[in-house]
């Protein structure tokens, strides 16, 4: 059994925060997405970078709601110099002009559901978690290899709020960088897809978009939805794998 665990170390930074979370099981490899399937996904991301400009007031990045939430969450904890929340980067690219393309469609259709809700959403391949999945304030010297890297980046910090499972960190600063070990692949069949929610005001935006990602992932990949949730202070774990 696996679970997602969120510990105390987190809640007591973030006490209003939600996190919804999709489990889905079976979903078919990225080469049986046929070519009309990836035509309607390459809409839907086409269509919610538009519908990301509406959260988009202020031509300074800073200065635009979404974004500024999450700044100010990442002064609460310890950061990589430079580190910023993944919904900042994919905003940046609308605010430029620089619309998000299509990678892959279970990474594809995480982008869209992030860029339409300007919420960060993320996604790993939990057959590759060693043990329960926490998100936690770590002591530091967890092993991590970034994604898309060769070697190995320096362990996570002393007061760095990451999610780490038995083998070391698995998202590095929260939702910033993710590690190349957990990460989805074109064949993965098992997903663990996440929301991330700072704002009180936005959490039926955080239960509306969980909603939304798992019958997109069900459509287009034929994956069973296993967990459907959300946690709070609440309700503080999940069991995400049998």
């Amino acid at each position: 059994m696996k679970r997602f665990v969120t510990e105390d170390s987190f809640w007591q930074l973030f006490p209003s925060a939600a996190i919804g979370i999709v489990v889905a099981e079976g979903m078919k490899p990225a080469l049986e997405v046929d070519e009309a399937q990836k035509a309607e996904l390459e809409a839907l991301l086409d269509r919610a970078n538009v519908l990301a400009e509406r959260h988009l007031t202020s031509d300074t990045i800073s200065e635009n709601e979404p974004v500024k939430a999450w700044r100010e969450a990442y002064r609460a904890f310890k950061t990589k110099k430079g580190a910023r929340c993944s919904i900042e980067n994919l905003l940046k690219r609308v605010l430029k002009g620089k619309p998000v393309g299509p990678i892959t469609p279970s990474v594809d259709i995480y982008n869209a559901i992030s860029l339409k809700y300007a919420l960060p959403v993320g996604g790993e391949d939990i057959d590759a978690f060693v043990g329960d999945l926490r998100l936690t304030v770590t002591e530091g010297g967890d092993a991590f290899l970034p994604l898309g890297e060769d070697e190995a980046e320096d362990p996570t910090l002393p007061g760095e709020l990451c999610y780490l499972d038995d083998a070391g960190a698995v998202c590095r600063c929260w939702n910033w960088r993710d590690g190349q070990r957990t990460a989805l692949t074109d064949d993965s069949r098992n997903a663990f897809l996440i929301i991330e929610c700072v704002e009180p005001a936005r959490v039926d935006d955080c239960r509306a978009a969980i909603d939304e990602l798992a019958e997109l992932v069900e459509r287009y990949l034929g994956a069973t939805i296993a967990v459907k949730d959300v946690i709070t202070s609440d309700h503080r774990e999940v069991v995400i794998a049998q």
